[in-house]
């Protein structure tokens, strides 16, 4: 499906530099929208005066809504510029993001949860549409390498910022502030991106029930949405309790947290951009088994500590992040070749809520297995990463039969196989 590249892969133009980065913008902004959630857990549950299973609803709340909207957003997602979509998204994404800096009970901050979801959830699948529509196939896997790193740059910029502006007022000020950034990148999307419009000249469907029916129908794409359910699975069972067991737990000092997660990031900043390129020279595929592989050692170890000094923990972490971005990487590079350029949108945008919907059924199932204990500990934080590597294995296995599947419907359509 993706065999290693011959020759040299091609340059990046001045133009696509600026969509990259622009794009990798755009999913910092929505991810650390989501990766504040499990830093502030151990701020937010106390001030609130919520439980694990009210916090991890809260988390599952944006799961929920943003898997509904993707489903909704599926039928017209390629019968608009794919820049105009974008923005209408971020948009509501931005005004969502003020609501939750405003919430002041667990009923506003679930509201300010579901309205950021609706809006937010469907900002990831037009960014992988409008990545996939600009860059040949040769080029995706250093692009997912890029934009991917935005998870990173959320641990290293926003995370200790996000912190550090909880700590020194509290945990409304990291989700105003992380607004105002978002608006002004917003703008400059607005001004310097030029319209992304040529897959409205490709044959259209009729009715827009109609192509989402076909896009969910084809057997391909739904062994490609089952696998992206298990590919989500991980980061939303763990993240969400996590600043909450590296505190209570592992006993570091919640001051210690931005540390963690500093260190941690740079090391994702650094390996991302190398992961995308052995991904376009070695294979997709063969780097998302290597990163499988490591990812299943790191979260059992990890799941497993004891009381750890802080040294250990960065070491530990940064290096069970590696493995989630050597799978994540690869992983969508190969989720590009799907679909075709007529149902890109419409797959992403389904393939979005599906990850969506399953992160939150996951993190509701974590809400479920982990306790508080009185002494402040996570109780059966190791079931947890028992059921992520299951997940892990399963995607894996799903994930080499949609590689087989494709690779021959290739061949056969090159009319190399009869």
């Amino acid at each position: 499906m993706n065999p290693p590249a011959a020759t040299a892969p091609p340059r990046f133009s001045r133009y696509q530099k600026f969509v990259v980065g622009m794009l990798a913008f755009l999913q910092f902004a929505v991810i650390l929208d989501f990766m504040l959630m499990a830093p502030l857990g151990a701020l937010i549950m106390p001030a609130l005066a919520i439980d694990t299973q009210q916090f991890g609803l809260i988390v599952s709340a944006y799961a929920f809504s943003a898997g509904a909207s993707g489903l909704l957003t599926a039928g017209f997602a390629d019968r608009f510029d794919r820049k105009k979509l974008l923005l209408f998204f971020y948009t509501g994404f931005v005004l969502g993001t003020v609501w939750c800096g405003i919430a002041n009970s667990f009923e506003t901050l679930l509201a300010a949860r579901i309205v950021t979801g609706l809006f937010g959830g469907v900002i990831g699948s037009v960014v992988l549409a409008i990545a996939t529509d600009l860059f040949p196939q040769e080029m995706r896997g250093r692009v997912m390498g890029v934009i991917q790193t935005a998870f990173a740059a959320s641990q290293v910029l926003g995370i200790p910022v996000g912190l550090y502006l909880s700590n020194r007022w509290n945990w409304h000020v990291p989700f105003l502030a992380m607004a105002a950034i978002g608006a002004a990148g917003g703008l400059v999307v607005a001004w310097g991106m030029r319209p992304v419009t040529a897959h409205l000249a490709l044959p259209q469907e009729r009715g827009p029930w109609k192509h989402l029916h076909h896009t969910l129908a084809e057997p391909r794409h739904l062994l490609a949405f089952a696998t992206t359910a298990l590919v989500a699975t991980g980061g939303f069972m763990l993240m969400p309790f996590s600043s909450a067991y590296i505190v209570g737990n592992l006993g570091i000092d919640l001051h210690s947290l931005p540390t963690v997660y500093l260190v941690t990031g740079l090391c994702t900043i650094l390996f991302g951009p190398l992961i995308g390129r052995a991904a376009d020279k070695y294979g997709k595929f063969q780097v998302f088994v290597a990163g499988s592989a490591l990812s299943i050692v790191m979260v059992l170890v990890y799941t497993h500590l004891g009381p750890v000094s802080l040294p250990v923990l960065v070491a530990v972490n940064a290096v069970m992040f590696v493995g989630i971005f050597s799978r994540i990487i690869p992983f969508q590079a190969l989720m590009a070749s799907v679909p075709s350029p007529a149902q890109r949108g419409s797959f992403n945008a389904i393939s979005a809520s599906i990850q969506q919907l399953s992160g939150g059924i996951a993190s509701v199932i974590a809400g479920h297995i982990v306790v508080l204990g009185a002494d402040g500990k996570l109780q059966h934080f190791d079931v947890v990463g028992y059921v992520v590597i299951g997940a892990l294995v399963t995607a894996l296995a799903l994930l080499w039969r949609l590689h087989r599947t494709t690779a021959l419907e290739v061949r056969q359509e090159a009319g190399a196989l009869p």
